[in-house]
């Protein structure tokens, strides 16, 4: 699956969803998500040690932000040594999820809607 088929815009506005305190205008948003999507290319996994620290520094801030993850694989080389090799993943689920989240009206939402008009006392269980 390419990274569920993400657009400059669906990533910018994950983006801002999640740094909000930063107020992050939509043209910054965009460039970002336009940078970072550009790493990924079409593939599934960007590997760390391609960025330069400044990007770096975006991917941490997206890592925090609960936008990206991080992997680790360990390769023996032919000599018996092992290597690690870091990578980079969207957390698909999570940006669905911050895509979708607002993006619903005020209608029913499938997660917890039910849930929020309980009061505490229906989950405190009787015993007789």
């Amino acid at each position: 699956m390419h990274h569920l088929n993400l657009t400059v815009e669906e990533l910018a506005l994950a983006i801002k969803r999640t740094i909000d305190e930063y107020e992050m205008p939509d043209e910054v948003a965009k460039e970002l998500a336009h940078r970072i999507l550009n790493f990924f290319g079409h593939g599934e996994r960007v590997v760390d040690n391609i960025l330069e620290p400044v990007d770096r520094d975006a991917f941490y801030m997206l890592e925090d932000a609960g936008i990206l993850t991080t992997e680790m694989e360990q390769v023996t080389l032919y000599d018996g040594r092992e290597w690690r090799i870091h990578y980079w993943l969207f957390r698909k689920d999570r940006i669905r999820e911050l895509i979708e989240d607002k993006a619903a009206t005020d209608e029913e939402s499938d997660n917890d809607s039910v849930y929020d008009s309980l009061t505490d006392d229906v989950w405190k269980h009787k015993e007789q």
